[in-house]
């Protein structure tokens, strides 16, 4: 059996938008015990990451992290065609994924207890995005 949807996300510019509530919703109207849930981020400056759900300081220390290891304006940077961080949203895409592959056990995301599927969005300014849904199973 497989379904797909398209998850239409607004953000709000720079940071992480969770996406746990609507995958897991994909995978409940998909109607799979037992498979695969295939997330896939449909841009080249935004993308996928599962990580920490409870403390959102884990997830500050992640974005934090992604400024000092590709920080807007560098001067080394030629692709800047949409401002100083254009070039930077890309790398920092490439540094996370663009897709997540999630066991479903039990019709349910078989994510561990502090685990959540958050999409990051690596533009100042607030875009809407596109996320591809693909559940596969029995």
């Amino acid at each position: 059996m497989h379904y797909q949807k398209v998850i239409d996300v607004r953000t709000r510019g720079r940071g992480l938008t969770d996406l746990t509530r609507e995958v897991a919703a994909c995978v409940r109207d998909s109607g799979v015990s037992s498979g695969l849930a295939v997330v896939f981020c449909q841009h080249t400056s935004a993308s996928l990451v599962i990580t920490e759900n409870a403390d959102p300081s884990a997830r500050g220390d992640l974005m934090d992290w992604l400024e000092r290891v590709a920080p807007d304006g560098d001067p080394r940077n030629v692709h800047d065609a949409e401002g100083p961080d254009d070039s930077p949203a890309h790398q920092r895409s490439a540094l996370l994924r663009t897709s997540e592959t999630i066991p479903i056990a039990a019709g349910r995301l078989a994510l561990g207890t502090w685990q959540g599927i958050f999409l990051a969005e690596h533009r100042l300014d607030a875009h809407s995005r596109s996320v591809l849904v693909h559940v596969s199973g029995d």
